[in-house]
């Protein structure tokens, strides 16, 4: 029996990250068309008839754009909070079946138990998410500013984190974009740096920890190697180099991480580079 986490896409362009147990598969945002997660889906061997929910983090629109058709299509009930599921009304079908949840109270699908946690981001009432199984959590938190108490407190005792490392500062500072976006993404409520990142898995990480996805990395203002040696360099300085430093992309799917539920191996290792599975980006998301 194991567990299994991939992020299907993460990024501006849409976020969407699958974890499936024995008894329950559910998405954790759904900023990708209908289509195009049915086809990340099929990458898995799996299908949109086999998920049992997705849960929703915040209202902007790279995290429920699929939403009308995964709602409304394939009738996925919704997990959300209130705050959230106001604001992301346009986004949401006259028929989807909304199941609203408090911050901080958790609730099971299947074997799977959700809690969810605040977090600072220019979004009404945002969340990270820490999905439990068998002794085993992984910790999802993938649009944040800063790492508040409450977020290092979740990071505690993750096996797999899913935590984004969205900029490398020089480049954002010296990029096109307006000043007003620059101060945005470098803000408290905006989005964690590579350095932030890095810092944060070195100091609140436990032994549990043996692998990482480096989420919502900027294609403009960061580069991907760049923050995955940023992020290996500080867990090896903490005396951490064993954890797998994995990385997400926009156009296809990462790489598949299954956890048992026993106690952690010691991980021998970094991953191989992604594999040669490719999606062509949807129209639509590219304009």
């Amino acid at each position: 029996m194991s567990l299994k986490i991939c992020v299907l896409a993460s990024g501006s362009r849409g976020n969407c990250t699958l974890v499936a147990s024995p008894s329950a598969r559910i998405l954790i945002d759904a900023g990708l068309s209908g289509k195009r997660t049915a086809e990340s889906l099929a990458g898995l061997g799996m299908e949109m008839g086999e998920i049992d929910a997705v849960v929703i983090g915040h209202e902007h629109s790279d995290h429920v754009r699929g939403l009308k058709v995964l709602a409304g299509r394939h009738r996925l009930p919704v997990y959300l909070n209130r705050e959230t599921a106001e604001a992301a009304a346009g986004h949401l079908p006259a028929s989807a079946e909304l199941k609203i949840f408090t911050n901080g109270r958790s609730w099971e699908i299947g074997d799977l138990s959700i809690l969810p946690f605040s977090v600072f981001h220019d979004a009404r009432d945002p969340v990270g998410f820490v999905i439990g199984w068998r002794g085993q959590e992984v910790t999802v938190a993938t649009d944040l500013g800063i790492p508040t108490r409450l977020v290092r407190q979740r990071l505690k005792n993750a096996r797999v984190a899913v935590l984004e490392a969205n900029h490398d500062p020089d480049l954002l500072l010296n990029g096109s974009r307006p000043w007003h976006l620059k101060q945005r993404i470098s803000s408290s409520r905006g989005h964690l740096s590579n350095q932030a990142a890095a810092e944060l898995l070195a100091a609140e990480t436990g032994e549990s920890l043996t692998d990482v996805f480096l989420a919502h990395i900027s294609l403009d203002c960061n580069r991907p190697e760049r923050a995955r040696q940023t992020v290996r360099e500080a867990l090896r300085r903490a005396g951490k180099d064993r954890v797998r430093v994995r990385l997400t992309y926009q156009d296809r799917i990462s790489e598949l991480v299954e956890i048992g539920d026993g106690p952690p191996p010691i991980p021998a290792g970094e991953p191989p580079a992604a594999g040669p599975f490719q999606l062509e980006l949807d129209p639509f998301l590219t304009k």
